[in-house]
């Protein structure tokens, strides 16, 4: 284990971020070239193999976040304190260290186990602060906008190789620190240091992958993403055609240069909504255990790269500290460790664990923003522009940019006997009407209300699960659209259901507290 206490090392991490499981440091050599380091909890020297806690890690496999909380893999003891790459303390980390070029080339790599003491532990916010200041020169700000510099040639490299710079709405909630209600809601943002620190944690992720494919052939865990089949854009470039752009999908990089050209001049989001929509067309990344696949069954697509897997998280993700202990014993020969690092077959099986318990953590947040969602709009009538990002056979789906959340407006009732307003034409991937006067298709600009359903669906109190209902205003559709005289009927009505209600707090209250007593949220 080396000893880089000296080194100035920083964390950039979101606001509030107690796990933080990456640091960084940056500094020009002699030579001219720069020296590039990414500092990992070293949770591999407290976690041992076969050990309660490592079984318990294995089993839970991942950190499960939710709006309000966190579902730890580890321990509190560990996740948010010893294993933390914190400021002001000294901390085991397993190092990668690059020296680079100008040009942000590798010229060398090395990894090693290391004690660190990181100088400044940021928040995304604050590393940018310095980047932009003039008058901050120090060390640790030297550093970061050295890492910036390095960071955009790496981007770029990526880019021209063909991966792809995709979107997903992502929602943030401001809750208030006595109620946990949700006061507040609203798209993440993004600056230029997230960038910063994703460059370097896919670099340290592609050196590794490196690293122990070569030491393990048939046993390292690694991550592939498989190209998406054609089929899969079907919809979307029927969708495309009505407005002259065609999506190239023959390579990531085709992908990556037709998604760039697909500008419309008089709606700056909608090459946003396209990345999105597209990033629904992909395949999903999978763990698996390089013995079951053959090497040109590595890539992952979306990052065009030949080869990678997860280093970079090990207090939430147990695939990293598998890799941890790959990589230990790829550098070190007299490290030791059970005999599952050369079992092809428990390798594979604990894939199969770690892919269900991501999609399981990735439905649980899912369902905790919807809840939060619905919490914030109870009582509430809001009146929202939006686009159709989905056509189905009974309604469509809407994406209300400035919240970040999607809802489905229905073309039917549940109490209508009739026929829908709109019939779904399978041809065309739209919802016409009968006359053919009017018609729904994706990427449509639409206005929608947003409230609450409140219909109880009966007395007890697992039924108290909510759904957010949208209703149509714009375009004008009979017997879907709201009228003007039903707009203020349901403007009167979010008001009168504030009275003699349930709190926010209270429903909030009874989940946190009583989760027995509540079955279906």
């Amino acid at each position: 284990r080396q000893d880089i206490r000296d080194l100035d090392i920083c964390s950039i991490d979101p606001p509030g971020c107690t796990d933080i499981d990456d640091a960084l440091h940056a500094f020009e050599l002699p030579n001219g070239n720069y020296q590039v380091g990414v500092h990992i909890a070293d949770v591999t020297n407290f976690v041992k193999p076969n050990t309660a806690m490592d079984k318990e890690a294995a089993h839970r496999s991942t950190t499960v976040y939710l709006v309000d909380r966190r579902i730890d893999m580890l321990p509190e003891l560990l996740g948010t304190n010893l294993c933390s790459l914190m400021s002001n303390v000294d901390r085991l980390a397993f190092s990668c260290i690059w020296e680079m070029d100008q040009e942000a080339n590798i010229v060398n790599v090395k990894f090693h186990k290391s004690v660190i003491h990181s100088k400044a532990s940021l928040t995304y916010e604050q590393a940018q602060d310095r980047i932009d200041d003039p008058n901050m020169n120090d060390t640790i700000t030297k550093g970061i906008r050295t890492l910036n510099m390095l960071a955009k040639k790496l981007r770029k490299r990526r880019t021209d190789a063909g991966a792809l710079t995709l979107s997903s709405p992502e929602v943030r909630f401001r809750l208030e620190n006595d109620s946990q209600d949700p006061v507040d809601v609203e798209m993440k943002a993004l600056k230029e240091t997230n960038a910063l620190v994703e460059e370097f944690m896919l670099l340290a992720n592609i050196s590794v992958a490196g690293k122990i494919y070569e030491h393990f052939p048939d046993s390292a865990i690694l991550r592939r993403h498989p190209e998406p089949p054609a089929q899969n854009f079907d919809n979307l470039q029927q969708a495309l055609k009505h407005l002259g752009i065609q999506l190239e999908t023959g390579s990531s990089l085709a992908l990556a240069q037709s998604l760039d050209r697909a500008v419309l001049p008089d709606d700056p989001y909608f090459n946003n909504l396209l990345r999105i929509l597209t990033t629904r067309c992909m395949m999903q990344a999978q763990y698996f255990c390089s013995g079951t696949c053959t090497p040109e069954d590595f890539r992952h697509y979306g990052l065009a790269t030949g080869i990678y897997t997860h280093f970079t998280s090990p207090i939430r993700r147990y695939a990293d500290v598998m890799v941890h202990r790959l990589l230990h014993s790829a550098i070190d020969r007299d490290a030791s460790f059970g005999s599952e690092l050369t079992d092809k077959t428990k390798m594979s099986e604990q894939c199969d664990v770690l892919n269900h318990r991501h999609r399981m953590a990735q439905q649980a947040g899912r369902a905790s923003v919807e809840l939060y969602t619905n919490l914030f709009f109870k009582g509430k009538t809001v009146e929202e522009p939006g686009y159709v990002t989905q056509i189905l056979q009974n309604g469509f789906s809407v994406l209300i940019p400035s919240y970040g959340i999607e809802g489905v407006v229905y073309t039917n009732s549940k109490d209508s006997s009739g026929p829908p307003a709109l019939e779904y034409v399978k041809e065309d991937h739209k919802l016409v009407s009968s006359d053919s006067s009017s018609s729904i298709e994706l990427f449509q600009r639409v206005r929608v209300i947003l409230q609450v359903d409140d219909k109880p669906v009966s007395a007890n109190v697992s039924s108290m699960r909510r759904k957010l209902s949208l209703r149509l205003i714009e375009p004008q559709i009979k017997d879907i659209s709201v009228t003007i005289d039903e707009l203020k009927l349901l403007r009167a009505a979010a008001q009168e259901s504030r009275k003699g209600k349930m709190s926010d707090d209270k429903i909030i209250e009874m989940v946190s507290k009583h989760p027995e007593e509540v079955k279906t949220i």
